[in-house]
């Protein structure tokens, strides 16, 4: 892990020192921007870190060439090369993550989730501090317990069942030094030894044909694996424990069945739960496993354990 890490960390210091800037959009407007644009090959560091095009070496620099080959970055494509790592930003902090398309099983995403993730825990902890220990389940990229520990000064555990995700995520704190952590390679909480008094997710939320692991919360149309690490936290947890999660909830028939599911596994604890958008990802509804959806909503949930 700390060797694919200090790979990851010399470009994300190569960027920052060249002042790169770039907001992921969702997948599906990416396709229709370069579909749009039909720009075949990168021609800048946005084009090249940003919407992962493939590029000959006199696109960028040569020292930034060769930190990419040094660090194994690289794949070639008929004499040109492309980023096998994609670079976002999200206000002073760069985050790694994988290229586009995230078609492989261990793909590490980062996307317009983790920017609405990053605003939930920035609005909500602070009505809940003071925290002293913290658990980022399924923590991809690191974005949401790089946010929490800032908010919090909680020593941080972050916890993923992809170690690429671990990687990944070990070079974006790094990067952002918000302080000490410790990153675990298991399911949920199960390698999580010790008290926590905040245990923070966001879970992938839809029913992925291709199970890949960043996209696929299981059955109840997605909504199962936030159904899960709700149970668990709420065995976790102490008096005063609180557990805050970021999801999304398919809505049948106009009912939100996901959030039935969450109060009921989070029974002795305060609760708040709302929508932040109603409608998202509105392509999967095109799906037949979806036919019965009307709508994805993204929702927030606050749990503290009376």
């Amino acid at each position: 892990m700390k060797q694919k890490s200090r790979e990851i960390r010399a470009l994300l210091a190569a960027l920052r020192e060249r002042h790169y800037h770039f907001v992921t959009p969702t997948p599906a407007t990416h396709a229709r921007v370069l579909a749009n644009r039909k720009k075949r090959y990168a021609v800048d560091l946005r084009d090249v870190f940003g919407w992962s095009l493939p590029f000959a070496p006199e696109a960028i620099d040569a020292a930034l060439l060769t930190t990419l080959r040094d660090n194994n970055l690289l794949d070639e494509e008929g004499g040109r090369f492309r980023s096998r790592v994609r670079v976002s930003t999200l206000d002073d902090d760069l985050f790694a993550h994988s290229a586009f398309p995230t078609t492989q099983n261990d793909a590490v995403f980062f996307g317009p989730d983790s920017y609405r993730f990053v605003r939930f825990l920035q609005q909500t902890l602070p009505a809940l501090l003071p925290r002293k220990r913290l658990v980022d389940i399924g923590a991809g990229s690191g974005v949401g317990a790089i946010t929490a520990a800032r908010v919090t000064q909680a020593r941080a555990i972050l916890t993923d069942i992809n170690p690429l995700a671990l990687s990944f995520a070990y070079a974006n704190w790094s990067e952002a030094a918000p302080g000490e952590a410790d990153f675990v390679e298991c399911s949920g909480l199960s390698g999580v030894t010790g008290d926590v008094d905040l245990i923070i997710a966001n879970p992938p939320y839809i029913a992925d044909p291709d199970h890949r692991a960043y996209r696929d919360g299981g059955g109840m149309h997605g909504g199962e694996l936030s159904f899960t690490w709700a149970h668990q936290a709420a065995r976790r947890l102490e008096r005063g424990g609180a557990f805050l999660l970021y999801t999304g909830s398919a809505i049948v028939n106009g009912e939100d069945k996901l959030k039935a599911a969450l109060f009921d596994a989070l029974s002795g604890f305060d609760i708040t739960y709302r929508e932040i958008d109603p409608d998202v990802f509105g392509e999967e509804l095109e799906r037949e496993d979806y036919a019965d959806v009307d709508r994805i909503a993204v929702v927030g949930l606050v749990a503290v354990k009376r």
